[in-house]
């Protein structure tokens, strides 16, 4: 497809609404409308060569899903499905949302383990952030002194989300439409 596909999973739908805000920067003719990964099966998913997912933060940083607690399929029913897809040739970006002061010893870690299963199925990884601004104690999703995703604290810091959302997008934008300027 010759538009960002934009995949989420949600629990209270936060990160719905922040996929939609993405979307709505970015803009209809960039991307496509976000999907919950609850009603999707991966072959839509890999239609796509430039993608953005975004999760929210559950347990103690895994995979959203029901064994992590969450009432609706997620992330980890999607990928369960989907046995070893091969995204070779596909350039994704992340999100991930948690909420720093309440669960500071573990903040946005589900991001790592998104980033980690889409990299592991052979997909090129754009998008890292600083944690310059965030306070937290620990968080598994920094790796070499960034995040692997943009992170986002709508309980905390929700004046923050356009800015940061703004400043992300500028830097994914170009590196997502070049993966779609280039023949596969």
């Amino acid at each position: 497809m010759k538009t960002i596909g934009i995949f989420f999973g949600t629990e209270t739908g936060t990160t719905r609404l922040i996929a939609k805000k993405i979307h709505k920067k970015l803009g209809d003719e960039i991307a496509s409308k976000p999907v919950n990964v609850n009603r999707i099966e991966m072959a839509e998913m890999l239609q796509y060569d430039a993608l953005i997912l975004g999760t929210p933060s559950y347990g103690v940083g895994e995979i959203p899903g029901k064994s992590a607690g969450c009432l609706e399929p997620n992330w980890e029913e999607f990928l369960a499905q989907s046995g070893t897809p091969d995204f070779s040739g596909k350039r994704i970006a992340f999100f991930g949302l948690g909420a720093q002061e309440r669960y500071s010893d573990r903040f946005a870690s589900s991001l790592l383990r998104l980033h980690d299963v889409f990299k592991g199925f052979g997909a090129e990884i754009v998008g890292d952030w600083s944690t310059e601004g965030y306070t937290f104690a620990h968080s598994a999703a920094v790796q070499d002194g960034r995040f692997v995703g943009l992170v986002i604290d709508e309980r905390t810091q929700g004046m923050f989300t356009n800015e940061r959302l703004d400043t992300w997008l500028a830097q994914v934008k170009p590196q997502l439409l070049e993966k779609l300027a280039t023949p596969a």
